[in-house]
This record gives C-alpha cells, structure tokens and sequence, in this order.
C-alpha cells in the first residue's frame, strides 16, 4: 500500500470575493514525481503558498507525513523536509553559487554565524557545498558571482539551494520557466535526475517535461482539481486537451 507524504483537504483560499484555491483535495505519494498543471490563473501557485505557509488557508487543512501543518510557519515546515524553489530566482546575486550553498547548509546545522567569520574555516560545510553543487552542474562556475551566471545555472543553483536543506518533499515552481532553449536541456536533466527518494511536486508549462518526468498529474482549473491521473491518462483526455492543452481553442 502507497504512503501519503502529503496531502490537502478541503482546501480554500478566498482573496475578499474571489475563490482562488476551491476545495483542494490532493494526495502526494512518497516518492512521487507529481505534476500539478493548468491554464494560467488557475490557482497553481497560490495552492504551493498554501502548503508551503507562505498563505493561510480560508478553509481546510495541510498534512506532512500526517500531520496536521495547516498552522505551522514557513520556517518550521523546511525543517520538517518541506521546501520549495519559485518561479522567480530568490538567489543573492552578489553571493558565489560556493557561498549560497554553503550558508545554507551552515543555517541547517546550526552553525550559520559561524560562516560569516570565515567560510574557509568551516571545511565540513564548504565540502558538502562543493560536492552538491557538483551534482547540479554547477562546479565549474561555484566561484563565480550569481548574478552574471547563465540563467539556467541560476535556476540550477535555486534547485540547488533547496536540495540544501535535506528536503524529503520538494516543491518545484516552474524549474525551466525563462531559461533560453539552448540551456534547458541542462536544467531539464538535472529536474529529470533527481533522487528518487525526494518526493516532488512540480508545477510547469512545458508539457514535454512534465509528460517525461511525472508519474501522476493534477489538473487545476479555476482553483479545482479538475481531473487526475497518469501520464497516459492526461495525454489523452480530451477535457484537459480542451482546457489546456490548445485543442478547440
């Protein structure tokens, strides 16, 4: 029998009159590759503010591993193995790839005021920074500052940055949004090669990735679960190819 490592009920996000998250339902499994889609404004992001506790919810809850974490702060659900990166980067440009990982990495095991004495004098960390960063493509531009990398290594480095925290739950927003043509490939095989026992929830547009990294899909529509199911089963709906996909448009 599956594990649930995740999962809305009821899930209601109201902004004044407008019903932005409309009784979200959604169960991710353990070691899923769970893609959530829709039309835009269809409420994609605000149900990953919702679980993330960037929002509170109007109504409903949010569970982590079962537990309730409708309530708990932003801060205490990454610990919990919960993380995200955005659609935008959230990366400090003057910062190197080498010392965004590592402070991250110092901020997990408590030793983050100790980092800004001497990064070189916190080995264990630089180390761990290092190889991590090897493992997202990013070694050979780890001394480089963030903000004249290559934008796809930018996005790389965010995914990076997430995997820091250890997470056992990642959420990704739209990992190749902006990235030129000729660096996507990089980022959508880094997307594609993740652990497999990082369970993921990936929300994007390019329907060549998600049909070639899920294995579940959720279609959002006007804040709803609109249909659910396997690749094979979206891909070949003709409502989701109707509200989404450009077909009789």
């Amino acid at each position: 029998m599956s594990e649930i490592v995740l999962e809305t009920r009821h899930l209601v996000r109201r902004f004044g009159a407008f019903l932005a998250t409309n009784d979200v339902s959604l169960k991710v499994e353990r070691g899923a590759r769970h893609a959530l889609i829709g039309p835009n404004g269809a409420g994609k992001t605000t149900l990953i503010n919702l679980l993330t506790g960037v929002l509170p919810p109007s109504e409903g809850q949010v569970f982590l591993e079962g537990e309730d974490i409708t309530s708990m702060a932003s801060f205490r659900r990454v610990k919990r193995g919960l993380t995200r990166t955005f659609q935008i980067n959230q990366l400090f440009n003057e910062f190197t790839p080498l010392e965004t990982v590592a402070l991250a990495i110092a901020e997990r095991e408590g030793v983050g005021h100790n980092l800004w004495r001497s990064i070189a004098g916190c080995g264990k960390v630089v180390d761990e920074a290092a190889a991590l960063l090897a493992r997202f493509g990013l070694a050979s531009v780890m001394g480089e500052r963030t903000v004249i990398l290559p934008y796809g290594k930018q996005r790389l480095l965010e995914i990076a940055l997430a995997f820091a925290s250890k997470p056992r739950v990642l959420l990704l927003d739209e990992p190749a949004a902006g990235v030129p043509e000729d660096e996507r490939h990089e980022v959508l095989q880094i997307v594609s090669d993740l652990p497999a026992d990082v369970t993921v929830l990936l929300i994007e547009h390019d329907m060549d990735l998600v049909f070639s990294f899920a294995n579940r899909i959720s279609v959002l529509v006007a804040g709803a679960v609109f249909v659910e199911g396997t690749v094979a089963e979206i891909s070949t709906d003709p409502r989701v190819k109707a509200v989404y996909l450009g077909e009789n448009a």
